[in-house]
């Protein structure tokens, strides 16, 4: 049995008695948020308590009576034992807020969820985390920088916490699975592979699952909603130690998960960008404001208080197979290079270096940013 395997088996065998009046609870999330189970759980003592109340202690515990009248009517209609069962053809885990594998660092929020669904296990060294997000439509400098920095960082032994959307978040995920690192996606819908958000992303979801987590807060089957990720990125921030934006417009969904690590009490780190590109104003707004400005990750590290980790940041040398690659290798550098000027440098015909750099990006040695412009994979 793998280690995943045997992990996840331990997190089911600790799973809470009370996960299916969670799992039934959570029908209701859009009515029935953290805060009102709170007041469930202060009142009752616990949710089975809670879920079979008469409508005059639910009441007392203090919902509204609007929302007391919606949950009478329709939990009659609700089996916990069968929507607790729902999840296991979906390879879906339970853990609530009561349980002792929840996330440490996301009990401490002001919100916590009372429920997360996981596909794949949390690790204790979860716990040293750090949250990278940004735009869905980064620029080669953007690809580049979140590609290195997140490299590094997973190197440095830091799980990567992101959102699983296009750009930034899933170079960042894809930085820690080429790493063989651990990663956990935070998403704004349910984490079945019919409705997670975004579908484009399911192959990477599975990839996450066996090689960290996907989280959601929401029931199997439903929707991504706009609000909720709102409520998502506020996850992605309390489950780090801090948050690093990489590009984000002056409006943007990236400058909430800031927002919220502020909140939160965690720190904010901001890659500058030229003064001229929309997409890095929102991150150098907040340098202006106080975030820390990243140019390396030994400046995400010491604010961490992390220094040691750093040791452990080892840039791979790259050594090449053939007198091709020797030749193209000695003309790319951390600095986008267009393949007219490889071509002209090296000396090669134009046919050997599409051939060259085609199968020296299937080996991972460097990276094509787009506009056939390429750069050294670190």
């Amino acid at each position: 049995m793998s280690d995943v395997d045997t992990t996840s088996d331990i997190n089911k065998l600790k799973m809470h008695a009370q996960a299916k009046y969670f799992v039934a609870f959570n029908q209701f999330h859009e009515k029935i948020g953290p805060q009102r189970i709170k007041k469930l759980l202060a009142y009752f003592h616990n949710l089975q308590n809670a879920w079979k109340a008469p409508e005059s202690e639910l009441l007392n515990a203090g919902l509204e009576e609007n929302i007391v009248t919606e949950l009478c009517a329709q939990r009659i209609t609700i089996d916990p034992d069968k929507k607790l069962e729902e999840l296991k053809p979906h390879g879906i885990d339970v853990i609530t807020i009561l349980d002792e594998n929840y996330p440490k660092l996301l009990k401490e929020i002001y919100d916590p969820p009372p429920i997360l669904y996981v596909r794949g296990h949390f690790l204790p060294q979860d716990e040293k985390a750090l949250a990278i997000v940004g735009t869905r439509m980064p620029t080669p400098y953007g690809q580049q920088a979140a590609s290195h920095l997140a490299g590094q960082i997973a190197q440095a032994g830091l799980t990567i916490v992101s959102g699983l959307a296009r750009g930034i978040d899933t170079l960042a995920h894809l930085a820690a699975l080429q790493n063989k690192t651990r990663t956990v996606a935070v998403v704004g819908s349910g984490i079945d592979e019919a409705t997670i958000y975004p579908p484009s992303n399911r192959k990477l979801a599975q990839q996450i699952s066996e090689n960290g987590a996907v989280v959601s807060e929401y029931p199997i089957g439903c929707p991504a909603l706009k609000h909720h990720f709102h409520a998502r990125n506020r996850v992605i921030s309390g489950l780090s130690l801090g948050a690093l934006i990489i590009e984000a417009k002056e409006k943007s969904g990236a400058l909430i998960t800031a927002r919220h690590a502020l909140e939160q009490n965690r720190e904010v780190f901001g890659l500058p960008g030229p003064i001229y590109s929309q997409t890095s104003a929102g991150p150098n707004n907040l340098i202006k404001m106080g975030a820390k400005l990243v140019s390396s990750t030994q400046d995400i590290l010491e604010e961490l208080n992390l220094k040691n980790l750093t040791e452990q940041i080892q840039i791979r040398q790259i050594l090449p197979d053939n007198q091709e690659e020797a030749k193209i290798l000695q003309i790319l550098s951390d600095e986008p290079t267009h393949i007219d000027k490889i071509i002209n440098d090296t000396k090669l015909d134009t046919a050997t270096v599409n051939a060259t750099l085609s199968l020296m990006e299937m080996k991972g040695k460097i990276k094509n940013l787009g506009g056939m412009n390429y750069v050294i994979a670190r």
